[in-house]
């Protein structure tokens, strides 16, 4: 009896004929890579508003863009840490009105910069960890708990401004408008932010305990991490780097007024990091993803504006876009292997 071997089985791809490599690599190939999903929304929506709007490419408009999606990226920053490790805060962009308001209020009243910057971000952090000792100790669901400190923290900057705009003058202008070899001195803190963070979700003892009780608290509880302790450091955290948030917009905007940063700051974030891919549930986040959602919707609130859409139609556009992305997200992440 003789045994025949088989030969080679012909090239055959899914497109082509046998032998035939894919000559179209284009969109199908874009959503193989991670996040591709939401690179390609971000390709085409900067392509359409490049061909609809000649400003769209100016250096001016693009630094606008970057010091405008550098403030949003710090608080999604803190976010994308705290709900990797199962919490949530939706007080961060409150929490950055407050030290805005705050902030401004001292700058006029005569304060240094710097007194003023120390005096803020413990401001911040204490307004942090009071939400984490509401969420560890009372077992208060953190939806609700910070979604009720977010509407407190609306009424007290208000109560802090009296219903007036502050102006600071030229102080802290130097961070909100000058640059360092072109990139503006914010989108430099943004990136260091997201780059510490980021090494710390992925080689820190910290991260990993972030994966772990996002994943489940219960079992990682019983293999020796402190959950409390934990947790308490991540809410503190979110507090500074709202903020850091804060004084960035005080300092790019020169005043503050009624009605800045508050709770719609915090839901943009919010929607930056989950159609990034961060998990409302836990135990899985990426700071990659979250940048990508952030510049996303920079770009799309950019294109917007110069494109002159209706207001009345802005968040209906907006929302649009980001429910694209976020299904096409979510399509391309089960197609992985390993789903």
């Amino acid at each position: 009896m003789s045994l025949k071997t088989p030969s080679a089985a012909p090239d055959v791809t899914a497109d082509g004929p046998p032998g035939r490599a894919d000559s179209r690599p284009g969109a199908r190939n874009l959503l193989r890579v991670p996040h591709g999903g939401l690179i390609l929304v971000l390709i085409l929506v900067c392509v359409f508003t490049a061909v609809q709007a000649d400003a769209f490419t100016s250096s001016q408009n693009l630094l606008n863009v970057l010091r405008q999606v550098s403030v949003n990226a710090v608080i999604a920053a803190g976010l994308t840490l705290l709900m990797t490790a199962g919490g949530m805060d939706f007080s961060m962009g409150s929490n950055a009105a407050v030290t805005l308001c705050v902030g401004a209020q001292l700058l006029d009243g005569g304060w240094s910069t710097s007194a003023v910057v120390v005096v803020c971000l413990a401001l911040a952090t204490l307004i942090g960890l009071v939400n984490g000792l509401v969420v560890t100790f009372t077992r208060v669901a953190p939806f609700v708990a910070t979604l009720a400190s977010a509407m407190l923290l609306d009424g007290v900057a208000l109560l802090v401004l009296d219903g007036m705009s502050v102006t600071t003058g030229d102080k802290m202008s130097a961070l909100g408008n000058d640059e360092v070899a072109g990139v503006p001195y914010l989108t430099v803190v943004a990136v260091l932010v997201l780059a510490l963070t980021g090494v710390t979700l992925r080689f820190t003892t910290f991260g990993r305990d972030a994966f772990a009780m996002g994943g489940n608290e219960h079992v990682a509880r019983l293999s020796g991490i402190d959950v409390d302790r934990r947790k308490l450091a991540l809410y503190a955290l979110a507090g500074v780097l709202a903020g850091l948030a804060g004084l960035m917009l005080l300092s790019r905007l020169g005043a503050a007024a009624p009605n800045t940063a508050g709770l719609q700051t915090q839901l943009t974030a919010v929607a930056a990091v989950v159609i990034g891919g961060t998990s409302l549930a836990g135990g899985h986040g990426t700071i990659v993803g979250t940048v990508f959602g952030v510049i996303l919707l920079g770009v799309v609130g950019n294109a917007l504006n110069l494109l002159q859409v209706d207001s009345n139609y802005q968040l209906v556009v907006t929302g649009g876009v980001l429910l694209v992305a976020a299904v096409i997200n979510e399509f391309q992440r089960r197609s992985a292997p390993g789903h």
